[in-house]
């Protein structure tokens, strides 16, 4: 079985830089997903985010995103 890191949000906000506030409010059920990037033991109400899904993800995509070239006007081309 694999072994797998299991943080709070506070410790999560500390390893990203993150306001532990923004990722309860503006990251939990938008980018973080419930089963695969966190999980609730025994269906209470504390959450614990699986940091290796989350990094995982964080390098999928940064890799997607190093395939397009930054324009002037903001915008890229994925070329």
């Amino acid at each position: 079985m694999e072994q797998k890191t299991y943080l709070t949000t506070e410790q999560l906000a500390e390893k990203l830089c993150y306001d532990a506030r923004y990722i309860r409010t503006s990251l939990k059920d938008s980018i973080f997903i419930e089963g695969v990037h966190y999980i609730r033991f025994f269906g209470r109400r504390r959450v614990y985010y699986i940091w290796e899904a989350i990094e995982r993800d964080m390098v999928k995509a940064s890799m997607e995103e190093g395939l397009a070239i930054p324009m002037a006007n903001g915008r890229v081309c994925h070329g």
